[in-house]
């Protein structure tokens, strides 16, 4: 038997060695097995000596820092032994305890608004998970529609005026409440963004929303918050299709206001600030059909499809022009005091008050916005009172610009005046009837502090505007806590007193009849007078909250941490 045949049944066995039954890929094929040496000794190499280490596995101590374990000690790698380095004595000063670490808890007894303020203003990794269970059905949360439901409700807080800031606490309050914790929402003067991560290593899921129309209805607000303060609630279980029923009704419900009411009351608005500021009987009159006038013309430009900034401009002309004609008539009545109520009813207190709440909090993008629009209501209003004004001038009108400094002190007619100013301006925002005692309350106390502390004491106009907004806006955010619905609805009307309307007037009336230098030392009374406002009602608000719990058991984070270096 020749050699070949001696190793052919060996080559038949070696290939039985790859029967197809052997699946594993990690089998070492005949041939290649590598001799074990001895302990210490290195593995056999190639043809070179560069070969592959006999130990493969990246967990194996390495040869020569073997450490000797006493006797009867368990492995290393047992889950229930002390590492070697664990010494008892030297034992490190902090640890995970066994139960985890302890969560912030948050006191349920304060307004949702607190406690979603309180979590926004803390780090990603501090905030607490959510402690009710999450309001969701079978297979978790739907993200999608949780998302859109949180952007729709934002949506309609932006829309009617609402702050940034608490904005973003209600669309956090939405997501916490069906269990989307890891949730970040984004707020801007037209859009609305937010962004959910499931874990730290799957995609988040952004959704948007642009805000196209802005109206003032607080009827609708209070009722958004009804809905919020229901879904933040651990003991209220409001479903997906609820809540899309019950926004869908929102959006349905016709205001609660008519037209022909809505009319009236600014006229009544036009008239009691005339009032204000020393008009009688016939004053009322002129400046209440002034008013109502520009009103209707101004539905008339909306109508026609025309900018807000030519609403205003038309609407700022019949009151003008009313008090013109009376000045060119003869008749003895204070034509600036008509001029000035038609100027009360259009200011825009309320887009001032957020658009300076929000540079206060941190959003200066959406305050500049907001500023932006009040400075082009504001343009729209001077360009239509001007108009007037000049025409007046050269038909041989005589307006005096003095006449503010004649104005009669008449305490209970003006606090009277000033809670009907309070009311009517209450009914043009849409609020609720149960609000509007209150905030008529609140608009006469503004008057009465202010009244006491510039007329009585002699204090700047601007500091007693200050302390009276301060005043409102702390009474404004106990009224909405002790009813758990937004603030705006007792502040808002409550301030239309103290807009600066006369400051306004003769401030274009000197531009008017060229003195430029008085008429924009008047015009920067009245912004002085405008940012008074809107900082004492921030600053009341926040006095408030200083005072009271807000629902953490640490203190208060601020907005910001930097002192803008």
């Amino acid at each position: 038997m020749t050699e070949a045949e001696d190793r052919k049944p060996q080559s038949d066995e070696a290939r039985g060695t790859f029967d197809p039954e052997i699946t594993s890929e990690f089998a070492i094929p005949p041939g290649l097995a590598v001799p074990k040496g001895p302990k210490g000794a290195k593995s056999p190499k190639g043809p070179k000596g560069g070969g592959e280490s006999e130990t493969t596995s990246e967990f194996a101590v390495p040869e020569g820092l073997d450490v000797a374990q006493p006797a009867g000690a368990e492995s290393e790698g047992s889950a229930f032994s002390l590492p070697r380095t664990y010494s008892a004595r030297h034992a490190p000063p902090a640890f995970t305890p066994a139960e985890g670490f302890p969560v912030v808890s948050l006191t349920k007894d304060v307004p949702w608004q607190d406690r979603m303020r309180t979590m926004l203003r803390m780090p990603v990794a501090e905030r607490p998970a959510p402690e009710p269970p999450p309001k969701v059905e079978e297979g978790g949360p739907a993200v999608p529609r949780v998302l859109d439901l949180t952007l729709r409700i934002g949506e309609l807080l932006l829309a009617g005026g609402e702050g940034a800031e608490d904005v973003e606490a209600a669309m956090f309050a939405v997501c916490r409440s069906y269990g989307l914790d890891r949730c970040e929402p984004n707020v801007t003067f037209t859009l609305l963004s937010i962004s959910y991560q499931p874990s730290l290593v799957e995609d988040p899921v952004t959704a948007s929303r642009t805000v196209r129309r802005r109206g003032t209805d607080y009827t609708r607000l209070a009722a958004v918050f009804h809905l919020v303060d229901d879904l933040s609630d651990p003991e209220t279980h409001v479903s997906l299709e609820e809540s899309y029923r019950r926004l869908a009704e929102m959006r349905r419900n016709r205001h609660p206001y008519p037209t022909w009411v809505l009319t009236s009351a600014s006229g009544l608005l036009a008239g009691a600030a005339s009032v204000l500021v020393g008009g009688d009987l016939v004053v009322f009159v002129a400046a209440a059909i002034g008013a109502m006038l520009g009103d209707r013309l101004a539905w008339l430009c909306a109508g026609r499809g025309l900018p807000e900034f030519y609403q205003f401009l038309v609407a700022a002309m019949p009151p003008a022009a009313i008090g013109i004609a009376l000045t060119l008539g003869h008749v003895d009545v204070k034509a600036s005091a008509v001029i000035t109520g038609g100027l009360f009813a259009l200011l825009p207190g309320r887009a001032l008050v957020a658009g300076v709440q929000d540079g206060l909090t941190g959003f200066y993008i959406t305050a500049a916005a907001r500023l932006l629009e009040v400075m082009y209501f504001f343009v729209g209003i001077v360009v239509g009172v001007l108009l007037m004004l000049y025409l007046g001038v050269q038909l041989g009108a005589h307006l005096n610009p003095d006449a503010y400094l004649g104005i009669t002190e008449r305490p209970l007619w003006q606090i009277g005046a000033s809670m009907l100013l309070s009311l009517t301006f209450a009914v043009l925002l849409q609020q609720e009837r149960s609000t509007v005692l209150a905030v008529t309350l609140n608009g006469g106390v503004a008057w009465s502090v202010y009244g006491a502390m510039h007329y009585a004491g002699g204090i700047s106009p601007v500091a007693s505007t200050a302390v009276a907004a301060g005043v409102v806006g702390l009474f404004g955010q106990l009224l909405s806590r002790y009813r758990f619905a937004s603030a705006l609805p007792y502040t808002t009307a409550a301030i239309g007193p103290l807009l600066p309307g006369s400051a306004t007037y003769f401030g274009l009336l000197a531009i008017a009849q060229n003195e430029v230098d008085a008429g924009l030392v008047s015009l920067t009374k009245a912004a002085a007078l405008a940012m008074a406002i809107a900082i004492g009602v921030n600053l009341g608000s926040e006095i408030s909250r200083l005072f009271l719990r807000i629902g953490s058991a640490e203190k208060r984070r601020a907005a910001k941490r930097t002192r803008g270096f």
